[in-house]
């Protein structure tokens, strides 16, 4: 199992997901702050952090985006209902999933297991897939550009990578949430951000995309180089 982290001041929540994923097998680390956060994640080689945006202090944000400064660590936001702009700054911050508050501690505990499944089937996803100057191995989990490591969250790896296997396939988000995320159902807003941000890396103008290019209506395609 998994070395979880929960972040949360609601020492009922944090009570109520802790027993929830030590139930599930996993052993859990809780932090009530955004700085007790950092400390621990640097203690404890997080395998997944539980990130409430709603801190005292230094803000779930904010801890997220210095997560991303040195570590690819899933990481699944809490957010409160109605907080959609939150939600999408998470997401371009690199979060990889998130719930809303209220929320049941079940689907939690489903969620975490859902995306520490595909951090371990990255082993099993494929071949090594090149286009030009862009190469993305999944046995490793890396991605280069021009020779040069790109920095990508897990969520963005897989999308990239789903894209690139499938070159010249139109995918709309409804099916890129089933097929990358494994999701029903869901903020169809996360597919599209996540657009964003792969082409902030991999396009040399993100204004006018020649790889990651959108089908208007329809959704979005691979187009190799």
């Amino acid at each position: 199992m998994a070395e979880v982290l929960v972040v949360d001041d609601d020492r009922t929540v944090r009570e109520v997901v802790v027993s929830y994923l030590r139930a599930a097998g996993h052993t859990v680390t809780e932090a009530g702050d955004g700085e007790a956060a950092l400390t621990a994640v640097q203690r404890h080689q997080a395998d997944l952090v539980v990130l409430d945006l709603m801190l005292p202090g230094l803000g779930g944000l904010e801890v997220c985006a210095r997560l991303r400064e040195s570590s690819d660590v899933p990481v699944i936001m809490l957010t409160a209902l109605g907080s959609e702009t939150d939600r999408l700054v998470g997401l371009r911050l690199g979060a990889d999933d998130y719930v809303t508050k209220p929320f049941s501690p079940r689907e939690l505990a489903l969620r975490v297991d859902s995306v520490l499944r595909r951090v371990g089937q990255r082993d099993d996803r494929g071949a090594v897939l090149s286009d030009a100057d862009l190469v993305i191995d999944p046995a490793r989990r890396q991605a280069t550009l021009d020779g040069e490591p790109l920095a990508l969250t897990l969520r963005e790896f897989d999308l990239l990578y789903f894209l690139m296997a499938h070159p010249r396939m139109v995918w709309g988000r409804e099916a890129l949430l089933k097929d990358v995320w494994g999701w029903s159902f869901g903020d169809q807003s996360t597919v599209t951000v996540h657009v964003r941000r792969l082409r902030e890396k991999v396009e040399a103008d993100p204004t006018t995309p020649v790889r990651l290019v959108t089908v208007w209506g329809v959704g979005y395609r691979w187009d190799p180089s």
